[in-house]
């Protein structure tokens, strides 16, 4: 499946400049910047923002914005992942995006939108470099490229939040799940994923016994091991053939945004 005429094969090329080494630049507190939009921009404008920019943990479950909430700071992270999630008047709960390294939690500021139009919350622990809000709408005009590598997130966050809401709606538990434990390892690097069932099912807006059944056939397949609290991957190319096609269109976006 996927968005219109665009799948894997004939999409446009989102090609971009390739960012710096992860650590080439640090934070004002001296903290080495991980993020890979700050890695992309030109030396001049990453000068503008450097000064402004702090750098903060982000232990689980910490709220960057909520909804209706004014955004004050605007956050690039640089390791963990973040959750965007829409939470409903009874309480039940579904994640409609997430965001790591690739880019920035905060987008609405740099369209001229003060408000936050989802829960943002950590989901996996990381740090940040965050920068006031009202700041970073003063650097913009004087940041082209920084601009442009904005509205190039939030375009390719579009498209992902897309090709998500379809694939929640037409496909599987089991191959929602092996695509979701595939976009959080691209952010977060790793082949263990500190995710409980729990939380799983309110980001896939399931059941958790469904979400159980769903582990445990992946599980019993060897593509991963359900460890109390968390998930190992065991291998990722069986799971990638586990999912549905979504995963690799969104794939091919998340290389839009530097992430491979």
């Amino acid at each position: 499946m996927a968005i219109g005429n665009i799948t894997p094969s004939a999409a446009t090329s989102w090609s971009k400049p390739v960012p710096l080494p992860p650590g080439t630049r640090t934070d004002s507190s001296g903290a080495p910047i991980k993020n890979i939009m700050l890695l992309t921009v030109p030396d001049a404008e990453f000068s503008l923002l450097r000064p402004e920019l702090e750098h903060i943990g982000l232990p689980h479950r910490y709220v960057l914005h909520a909804p209706g909430e004014r955004i004050e700071f605007v956050y690039f992270p640089n390791d963990g992942m973040i959750s965007l999630v829409v939470t409903a008047y009874d309480g039940r709960s579904v994640e409609v995006g997430l965001l790591g390294r690739e880019g920035m939690a905060g987008t609405s500021v740099t369209l001229g939108f003060p408000l936050a139009p989802y829960l943002a919350i950590t989901q996996i622990p990381g740090n940040a470099a965050r920068i006031r809000a009202d700041v970073l709408q003063e650097i913009l005009p004087l940041a082209p490229r920084l601009t442009q590598e904005m509205h190039r997130f939030v375009l390719l966050q579009g498209l992902q939040m897309a090709q998500v809401a379809a694939c929640n709606r037409l496909h599987e538990l089991e191959q929602r799940l092996a695509r979701w434990l595939l976009m959080c390892q691209d952010r977060v690097d790793a082949e263990i994923l500190p995710l409980t069932h729990e939380f799983l099912a309110q980001m896939l807006g399931s059941g958790r016994p469904t979400v159980t059944l769903a582990a445990g056939m992946l599980e019993r397949a060897g593509l991963i091991e359900n460890m109390r609290g968390t998930i190992r991957v065991l291998n990722r190319k069986k799971l990638e053939d586990a999912a549905c096609e979504c995963y690799r269109v969104v794939q091919h976006f998340n290389g839009g945004l530097g992430l491979k």
